[in-house]
């Protein structure tokens, strides 16, 4: 899964990469970025003319479900198809979710023990994400994860779904909704350029924010 991600990056960087206006002026960085907060993220504008920077709700929730209806902050892959909660965003409404990396926990006999997965390059990475207009009439979105795959499948089973550069413009394309197109759309970074360290519990209280929270435990 990923419930808990961080994101330093110069955001102009990032916009030069996909070819977006500058990011928001509000913008800051966030080592500890957490699900029901809003998030950066990247889309097409309603008029499918360019990709624009917005701010999403980190719980998806779709504007014709009511207060009981569940808000996941994550969509399997496997179930994009054919799950109705997920299905037309899949199609129509697809975002990026840049990030420097994300964490997860590993199960151990002293508790859980925190990982942060990132890029060895040290270059900011993609999570492909769904989105919605929820009934608070705001983009909210959720994280795609699939099976975990390379040294992730060590710490967790599932990890978020990480795409290759060479699809990220198609992966944000509304035209694109042909069902073979969009599985293509789905190329991931191959797990071998990513790395992994184990960093300080402090990143299990949200009110914790700081470059403490992705600096390694074995100093490395």
């Amino acid at each position: 899964m990923c419930g808990r991600y961080a994101l330093f990056s110069d955001p102009v960087k990032i916009a030069k990469k996909l070819g977006v206006a500058s990011p928001p002026d509000d913008w800051k960085p966030g080592y500890n970025i957490a699900p029901g907060t809003d998030i950066l993220g990247v889309r097409f504008s309603a008029s499918q003319e360019q990709r624009v920077f917005d701010r999403f709700h980190w719980a998806y929730r779709p504007h014709w479900a009511d207060d009981s209806a569940p808000q996941p902050i994550n969509a399997r892959a496997e179930n994009l198809e054919s799950s109705r909660y997920f299905r037309s965003a899949f199609h129509k409404h697809r975002c990026l979710l840049p990030a420097d990396g994300w964490y997860e926990w590993q199960a151990t006999e002293k508790g859980k023990q925190p990982w942060f997965f990132a890029r060895e390059d040290g270059e900011p990475l993609f999570m492909a994400g769904i989105w919605v207009i929820d009934p608070q009439d705001r983009p909210a979105c959720a994280i795609i994860t699939e099976p975990a795959r390379g040294q992730a499948d060590d710490i967790h089973p599932r990890m978020p779904l990480v795409l290759h550069d060479s699809c990220l413009e198609t992966w944000l394309d509304p035209k694109v909704q042909d069902r073979q197109a969009l599985r293509r759309s789905m190329d991931r970074l191959d797990p071998e350029i990513l790395t992994c360290w184990p960093v300080s519990t402090k990143v299990n209280r949200t009110d914790n924010d700081s470059t403490e929270l992705v600096e390694s435990l074995t100093g490395n």
